[in-house]
């Protein structure tokens, strides 16, 4: 039970959620971010059985990066004839449906407002199609003067995106080579989980109404390339990383316990936010101290299974962030759940769709319902960046038997566990040993070249690269049955003043 001490007043939870995924037969007739939005908070209010749009007083809007508005968040309330006293729209993360979702449940919790919706939309699919077709769209003319939200390349440095590791497709498996190797796997055993664990996400977006690809795929055809499934970035396919070419909307409604039953909302539609967690990385990931684990996202999961008694197994619905396989994959171990987990109720950024930041607030939308259907612990967990933003958040149709925390970050903690950061330098000679590694591909399956991050003879840290025409190297690094990582190569200096490396 509740908190006796606590008024329900004070209690948060989730009565409505709502989704549109919009796949329209002529591209004009496509819906705009904006419209996507409106039509996902109707149906997340239709859902709750009452009338609670119009007492909205927190509104959170996930960044969109499909189309561009002035202050969308007011046009958006403006559409709802509302005024919240909290209007929001943040900065890009993929943590940051659950972190609104998270805050907006500490705000019912402080007494601030009765009514918080959260949403997100995304409408790339036409945004790219009309584009291509040069065809104008009769949508909200496009904010040219609004300054793009910074991404990637904004953070890091200078060589990083000079050899084109500073895009998450890109980046991601410097963690995926780096972790399989702490753990003992050869490259083949490390592409044989990644196809087991996608193929379950895939299974779960074949059953997903709202999903983007409902086919349920095979290990095999996953983690097989193909001119289809072509290689981006070694050892990620196609059908490994997120599609983002995808029109949806999803939005979550949130209420204190008093508000609902005041407003008629049924006993076995509410949903209670137990509380959760939240930590960062540095944003530039070269000054990180190693890259086969996460301490922001260790501790944020550690955090979130205290909640649940210490174990992740008590958690029966989960939602693992899944970009890249690297992210559950990791998260797994944290939480001691085997490779036989189900890591998701919605399907994977692959398969349900990654409408870019949103992801999540569709996750919530699938959580809310596996939970009001049966399921007695749900963990949601999303993350942003590269490996940078972690947010877990845990749910219930239980009520938590406490008040709901209002300092979540563990933030101390993991930073408690940071090791010594290596310089980085991008002078060096000698010898250099792996630290992680990657392989670009070109949209024909050509080698474009090889990236080594590498530990120099002074324990410095280097990007270097691997031409293209140096097929020993290339072979060396994607050798599937032996991991390159800790071999030692020869540095040389190239014309263009980059480090490049040479297995000998």
């Amino acid at each position: 039970m509740a908190n006796a001490a606590q008024s329900d007043d004070h209690i948060p939870v989730i009565v409505g959620v709502g989704e549109i995924t919009d796949r329209p037969k002529e591209i004009t007739d496509g819906l705009e971010p904006l419209a996507l939005l409106e039509q996902a908070l109707k149906r997340a209010e239709a859902d709750s059985g009452s009338k609670l749009l119009g007492d909205i007083g927190s509104l959170d809007v996930v960044n969109f990066l499909s189309w561009r508005y002035r202050d969308p968040e007011k046009q958006l309330a403006g559409r709802l004839g509302i005024k919240p006293a909290h209007l929001y729209y943040g900065p890009v993360g993929g943590e940051s449906p659950i972190r609104y979702l998270h805050e907006a449940a500490q705000r019912i919790a402080r007494g601030e407002c009765g009514v918080a919706a959260v949403c997100g939309a995304e409408a790339q699919s036409t945004a790219t199609k009309a584009e291509r077709a040069k065809v104008e769209l009769p949508w909200t003319p496009f904010a040219h003067d609004v300054e793009e939200p910074k991404r990637g390349a904004a953070f890091q440095k200078p060589m990083a995106v000079k050899l084109g590791v500073f895009r998450p497709i890109t980046v991601y498996p410097l963690y995926e080579t780096a972790t399989s190797a702490h753990w003992g796997q050869t490259p083949r055993e490390a592409m044989a989980e990644s196809g087991e664990l996608w193929s379950v996400y895939s299974k779960v977006a074949s059953e997903n109404p709202n999903a983007w690809l409902k086919r349920r795929f095979s290990p095999e055809e996953i983690t097989t390339p193909t001119p289809e499934n072509r290689l981006i970035a070694w050892p990620y396919n196609k059908l490994m990383v997120a599609n983002p070419t995808v029109n949806m909307g999803g939005a979550v409604l949130l209420t204190s316990l008093a508000k609902a039953r005041a407003a008629g909302v049924a006993e076995n539609r509410i949903v209670h936010v137990w509380g959760g967690a939240s930590a960062e990385e540095p944003r530039d990931y070269l000054i990180r101290d190693q890259f086969y684990e996460s301490h922001p996202q260790n501790a944020v999961l550690k955090s979130v299974m205290d909640l649940a008694g210490g174990d992740g197994r008590k958690f029966d619905a989960i939602e693992l962030y899944s970009c890249f396989p690297c992210v559950p994959k990791m998260a797994r171990r944290t939480l001691g759940l085997g490779p036989d987990v189900q890591p998701t109720v919605t399907g994977g950024l692959t398969f349900f769709g990654a409408p870019l930041n949103t992801y999540m607030t569709h996750a919530a939308c699938a959580m809310v319902r596996r939970l009001r259907g049966g399921a007695k612990l749900g963990l949601l967990y999303g993350q942003g960046g590269f490996v940078t933003k972690h947010h877990g958040l845990v749910l219930s149709r239980q009520a938590p038997g406490h008040a709901l925390a209002q300092d979540t970050s563990v933030q101390a903690e993991a930073d408690r566990h940071r090791g010594k950061v290596p310089e980085f330098v991008t002078e060096a000679s000698g010898k250099g040993k792996v630290e992680s590694f990657t392989v670009l591909y070109g949209r024909g399956g050509e080698v474009e070249h090889g990236v080594v991050m590498m530990r120099t003879a002074n324990d410095c840290r280097a990007l270097a690269r691997v031409p293209a025409n140096d097929g020993a190297t290339l072979a060396h690094l994607t050798n599937m049955d032996r991991t390159p990582v800790g071999s030692l190569g020869d540095i040389a200096m190239a014309e263009d003043g980059v480090l490049e490396w040479q297995h000998p």
